[in-house]
């Protein structure tokens, strides 16, 4: 009889739902709602760190991929710099960037992280991009630097899958946190309307 292999991370911390100070409109998402941030088919901006460094690509292959534990899929091609920090780190963020963000969302899927520090005065494609980062509240883990601005983020940790990784570029994760908008997202549901302000939808 075929069996399923369970793969779940074996020892999942959920991160405590700190707000930033810098992004007074987000508030906690219950985890079981958090496949609703991503089943309208955004486009991401991927972010990770490790060892001292950071970086950020912009990726429209995402998706949800369960309820609870939530899982999400994302493809991450292995000539980026972000593919070695996630895969050192066994982390990663999905941030939801508004229209508000379109031009650094463009500036950033424009340059290698690898190629910032020699081609330009910034530190990293963050300051080149002039987007500022907030970090959630999880013990022994600094590895989620989130996008000041974004209608939503999400903590994801890695579940190991080398076969996908290699062959297909392709990263599952566990979301062990998240947050949205208030102004846009509530009662797990997106809310957007004749009235929103034009500048905090999602991009496509």
């Amino acid at each position: 009889m075929h069996q399923h292999r369970d793969i779940r991370p074996r020892a999942t911390q959920q991160c405590r739902m700190t707000l930033p100070s810098t992004a007074p409109h987000l508030r906690p998402v219950t985890l079981a709602k958090a496949y609703r941030l991503l089943n309208h088919g955004p486009t991401v901006l991927v972010t990770s760190a490790h060892g001292g460094q950071r970086n950020v690509m912009a990726a429209a292959w995402n998706m949800a991929l369960d309820f609870d534990p939530p899982k999400v899929a994302v493809v991450i091609d292995k000539a980026t710099h972000t593919r070695a920090l996630v895969e050192a780190s066994g982390n990663f963020a999905l941030n939801l960037p508004c229209r508000a963000q379109a031009a650094a969302t463009l500036a950033v899927g424009q340059w290698s992280g690898r190629d910032v520090d020699s081609s330009t005065d910034a530190p990293d494609k963050f300051a080149m991009a002039g987007l500022d980062v907030w970090q959630p509240e999880v013990e022994g883990a600094r590895d989620w630097p989130m996008v000041v601005g974004s209608v939503a983020c999400l903590a994801c940790r890695v579940i190991p899958e080398p076969h996908n990784q290699a062959r297909y570029d392709l990263f599952l994760a566990e979301v062990v946190g998240a947050w949205a908008d208030e102004r846009v997202f509530a009662d797990g549901h997106w809310h957007y309307d004749n009235e929103t302000d034009p500048g905090l939808r999602t991009l496509h």
